[in-house]
């Protein structure tokens, strides 16, 4: 009973053998989490974007001992600076002149309140400030590309509608996982607007929860006596990365944008979640952040 109910918890798997051959993917934080070795293995051409340059080293060797695929490549990526993650979109697009996939995936979690380079919130700053910049830096190559895919890895927090308009970085109140749900909250209103601003073009944009997925991250920040729980509830990291796949690879989703998804299906967004007036907040908020001009 209990190896039956440990399996539905895992939640379904991408079946279909789509090929990614000549295309080319960007895939954040991919040195530990969703799924790293799925689209070397389909043939995609694979730019890892990690901040530990000598453990994504180490996990693009994997890849291409597991795939077979030598287009596998190694890019540091400080997703908390913007000088970071400038250099890293300069340097990309000095060797590919396309974007196919873009797999906004990394995320941090800190107890204490921690500022990043630019003087921004930490996992603010990590989880949705980088890869808003990221993302917005290579709209044009992503567009002439298409048909394109962003795929940003968000959470089920919208459903606490956890948005502080008035201390978006936690400056007056920090509470870490409040922080780090705030975080993860915009990557979901972040999608949300991309979808709006993209919808005359090839390019989607959707997100995803995993779920509760067994990954380094998962247990660097829970109390030691849960993680047996842990071990039995949470999906493993093959299990978390299906929908990241989905959302990646399915031909059904070619036109499909602005969505939330888990276990590979659309998942119901609240009225106070699907909010043009807070996404369009949001994303002006985060242009003035990262220095760029409002839209």
């Amino acid at each position: 009973m209990l190896y039956f109910l440990k399996k539905y918890l895992q939640g379904p798997r991408y079946q279909k053998l789509n090929r990614l051959d000549g295309k080319v993917v960007i895939i954040t934080g991919c040195n530990r989490g969703i799924g790293k070795e799925e689209m070397a293995k389909r043939g995609a051409r694979v730019y890892m974007a990690c901040r530990n340059y000598e453990k994504c080293e180490e996990a693009r060797l994997e890849i291409i001992k597991q795939s077979k695929n030598l287009q596998v490549f190694n890019r540091s990526l400080d997703l908390s600076s913007l000088v970071s993650v400038k250099l890293f979109v300069e340097e990309f697009l000095k060797q590919e002149h396309s974007l196919h996939i873009l797999i906004n995936n990394a995320a941090i979690v800190t107890k204490k309140r921690q500022l990043s380079s630019d003087g921004y919130e930490l996992q603010l700053a990590t989880n949705h400030l980088g890869h808003f910049l990221l993302t917005y830096l290579l709209l044009d190559t992503l567009r002439s590309s298409g048909p394109s895919r962003i795929v940003t890895i968000s959470s089920n927090a919208h459903i606490l509608a956890l948005l502080n308009k008035q201390d978006l970085q936690s400056e007056k109140s920090f509470i870490w996982f409040k922080a780090f749900l705030q975080s993860k909250f915009c990557n979901t209103l972040f999608t949300l607007k991309l979808a709006e601003i993209l919808q005359d073009s090839l390019v989607t944009a959707n997100c995803l929860y995993p779920g509760l997925v067994l990954t380094d991250l998962l247990y660097e920040n829970t109390w030691c006596l849960f993680h047996p729980l842990l071990r039995f509830f949470a999906k493993s990291i093959k299990s978390g990365a299906q929908t990241a796949i989905y959302l990646a690879l399915d031909p059904e989703l070619e036109n499909k944008s602005g969505g939330f998804y888990v276990d590979m299906k659309q998942s119901y967004m609240p009225p106070w979640v699907r909010n043009p007036h807070l996404a369009h907040w949001l994303w002006q908020e985060s242009l003035k952040m990262v220095k760029l001009e409002t839209l």
